[in-house]
């Protein structure tokens, strides 16, 4: 279960009552007893002796809505005429679709649509590649591929199964960023398999989100498309991550009054995400970082759990050789960023490190500790939930950080792009508004995506990876 009720976990009930008074208080005073949230109520039908209506409720969880109902069938004069779980209507028939953006209602339309007129297109494309851009969806369109290996916390559960989360990222292109996507989930996990499955439907698109790949087949994958391909290649759990990681970090650093070259940053998670946050949180300046995966403290020599990633991550952190496990990492920590699993950190972890900890328990649904339990003894408190303060996700990052990838057209994804959209996520919060609730704007906030688009083209044209410079900025653009 969910530690509070959530519309993730939201129902609707339709239940039919005998028409007399205090019936509706019952109900929901029910309801409120067992935990469920009441987001609204509506009538359907009424008559003479009996009225019908429609409880939208949120639950904690499939078991706990479940149990409301039952308590719910127990009250006299009340029938239970249906229960529908609101998460799995609003996927019925997917959650995106294909539109026109030209009308097509007269032989005009269509003969320039299509046959004949579309033949001329084709013919200058032919003869210059480079006019796909202006001419195609390949300008404003990204691939999202994944093999279902590494989906959510739910790990390896196939290309089908991982449709839905897929179908959402597309939404939130869409939604944030203006950006077409489309899901690319492919029946195997063989690295070139995949490598030339992408290779061979790359001109269709702009750029390349990898999703939910396993670690470490997700960086070989990486490394050889970008080898391959002239357009962006981009792997949101590694990179996506961090972004939005070193923001939140950047304005956390702010409340607390301390300097990246001197904090010591512990890392629990060694797949994509946590190798990727080490990395970039290097490039910002940082000397301390201590990694901790299920085997323990990583350090330069270990043997257990190891491949070629750690191995290299090793040689460049925990200078200091320490060993142990997780309660031996925290002690004397500053920072601890977790991208593992549930309820692995304890109150004693947090009271033997430094004042004015900084907690980013980024496991979903279920953070590496309850935010409750951690509250008295942390400066600074961040979840990948958006049921509690200072939410690291990454859709401040990806929608923008490919809008302005595709504006430029872009080569590839490099460093430099990568820390300016850090920058621009997290000065998106005023220095006047920085506070230990409020150190990432909100997931909704319009102000990032254009400011992230920006600070990525400028970043690609000063490392010679843009080949074209827009004219106008997002901002101008949409303010049009």
């Amino acid at each position: 279960m969910t530690m509070v009720a959530s519309p993730g976990y939201g129902f609707t009930l339709r239940l039919r009552s005998i028409n007399q008074p205090g019936m509706v208080g019952l109900i929901t005073s029910t309801i409120g007893q067992m935990g469920g949230d009441i987001g609204a109520i509506d009538i359907t039908s009424a008559e003479k002796k009996s009225v019908t209506r429609d409880y939208t409720i949120s639950a904690r969880g499939v078991e706990h809505s479940r149990i409301i109902v039952d308590k719910i069938r127990k009250i006299e004069g009340v029938e239970v005429l249906n229960v529908s779980d609101r998460t799995f209507l609003i996927h019925l028939g997917g959650k995106i679709t294909i539109e026109n953006r030209v009308p097509l209602k007269t032989r005009d339309d269509l003969s320039m649509a299509y046959t004949p007129g579309v033949a001329r297109v084709c013919e200058e494309i032919a003869k210059d590649k480079s006019k796909v851009y202006n001419l195609t969806i390949k300008r404003n369109t990204v691939a999202i591929v994944t093999d279902g290996s590494a989906v959510l916390g739910l790990g390896d559960i196939g290309p089908e199964a991982s449709l839905p989360v897929m179908e959402g990222k597309c939404m939130l292109f869409k939604k944030f960023g203006g950006v077409n996507a489309f899901p690319i989930a492919l029946a195997t996990k063989d690295v070139d398999e995949i490598v030339d499955t992408v290779e061979r439907i790359a001109p269709i698109f702009g750029g390349i989100n990898l999703e939910d790949i396993s670690s470490p087949r997700c960086f070989e994958v990486e490394e050889k498309l970008t080898e391959r391909l002239d357009i962006p290649v981009f792997h949101d759990d590694q990179h996506g991550t961090a972004v939005v990681v070193v923001a939140a970090v950047t304005n956390a650093l702010k409340v607390i009054g301390k300097d990246i070259t001197e904090i010591k940053i512990v890392i629990c998670g060694l797949g994509a995400a946590g190798i990727s946050c080490g990395k970039l949180l290097m490039a910002s300046g940082a000397r301390f970082i201590i990694g901790v995966d299920s085997e323990g403290i990583l350090y330069n020599g270990r043997d257990e759990g190891m491949n070629n990633v750690k191995g290299d991550f090793s040689a460049v952190t925990n200078a200091s050789l320490e060993k142990g496990g997780l309660a031996e990492a925290m002690k004397g920590a500053d920072l601890f960023i977790g991208v593992s699993g549930a309820n692995i950190v304890t109150v004693d972890m947090l009271k033997s490190m430094n004042s004015d900890a900084v907690i980013m328990a980024l496991a979903n649904p279920t953070p590496e500790i309850d935010p409750h339990l951690a509250a008295p003894h942390v400066r600074i408190m961040a979840t990948g939930r958006s049921d509690f303060p200072n939410q690291v996700n990454n859709v401040l990052c990806f929608p923008g950080f490919f809008k302005g990838l595709l504006a430029c057209h872009a080569s590839e994804v490099n460093t430099e792009m990568k820390l300016a959209a850090a920058r621009a996520i997290a000065a998106v919060v005023g220095r006047d508004e920085v506070s230990e609730d409020y150190i990432i704007p909100g997931v909704f906030d319009e102000r990032v995506a254009p400011r992230v688009s920006e600070a990525v083209i400028r970043a690609a044209v000063k490392t010679g990876a843009a080949r074209r410079v827009p004219k106008k900025t997002p901002r101008e653009i949409k303010a049009e």
